[in-house]
Order: structure tokens, then sequence, then C-alpha cells
């Protein structure tokens, strides 16, 4: 009888401890469910933006880069943003290597053609794809909006 009794003991310690762990453990989930509901990228936006050259009917790789497209990181922390893409309205897709944008700097997407650096990454297209009024979205790599930036139009328009 006494070992029943002793068993029982243990089992209810061991109830009363799972209870206390899983109050402990409660709260911890409950913020990080807080933090995936802000999105886990939140930090990263599409800051300034050079669209239609000047030289727009000059095709040559100098003015191809001098449109571009800013990704800024305003967190602390880096980011990798392979498979991460950007495109313009018309469908035009960039999709991101394999880079880290460290946290608090940023990194221009240039249409033409170069060499990719930690402060410039290069499409290698042979035509210019901003134009005077047009829409940049940033994408996740699971596809998830990031951030939107639409230039040259009075108000915002939406299309559905």
């Amino acid at each position: 009888m006494s070992a029943s009794l002793a068993t029982r003991r243990v089992l209810a310690t061991l109830l009363a401890a799972g209870t206390l762990i899983g109050a402990a453990t409660l709260p911890a989930a409950a913020d990080d469910h807080r933090r995936d509901h802000r999105g886990p990228h939140s930090s990263l936006v599409i800051g300034d933006v050079q669209y239609d050259s000047p030289s727009r009917h000059d095709r040559s790789n100098r003015a191809l880069n001098r449109e571009w497209v800013e990704i800024r990181n305003t967190g602390r922390h880096s980011l990798n943003l392979r498979g991460y893409t950007l495109t313009d309205q018309q469908g035009n897709r960039y999709r991101f290597p394999d880079f880290r944008l460290e946290g608090r700097s940023a990194v221009k997407v240039h249409t033409g053609q170069g060499r990719d650096t930690r402060h410039d990454l290069y499409q290698d297209r042979n035509r210019q794809i901003w134009n005077d009024r047009d829409t940049a979205t940033l994408r996740d790599h699971r596809g998830n909006v990031i951030d939107t930036e639409s230039w040259g139009r009075r108000g915002h328009q939406h299309h559905g």
C-alpha cells in the first residue's frame, strides 16, 4: 500500500511540474507568435528608385545601370535574400542570388550587367524595365509581399 501511495505522490509531483513547465513555456510561445505576426523580414523596405533613365533610347550598359531600385535593411541583423524577387508591373522578375544584406545597410539592384558586390547587384538585362509609371514589389522566397513602391501616378490605383 505504501508503494502505491509513493507512486501516486511521484505521479502527482510530475503532473504538477509538467503543468508549471507548460505554463512557463506558454508566454514564450505567445511572444514568438507576436513576432511571427509582425513578419520575420519586416525590416526590409524598398528605398530610393531611379527609373526611366534620361537616356531612354540608349541601351548601353552604362545607361541601363543608371536605372536601379534600392533595397534597405532597416534592422540590426543581416538577412539572406536568396530566393527573394523584385518585380515590376509588367512581370519582369529579378531573383536574388545567395546574398546577405547587412543590418542598417542597402543594396542597389541595377538593370544592366556588372559584377555583384555588397552594395550593388545586377539583373543582366539588355533593356530598361522601370517605367515612369510603375510599381516595384519585393517578395520573400515564399512569394509573400514584403514591400511595394509605386511612382508616377496621383494617388493609389488598385487593379482588380
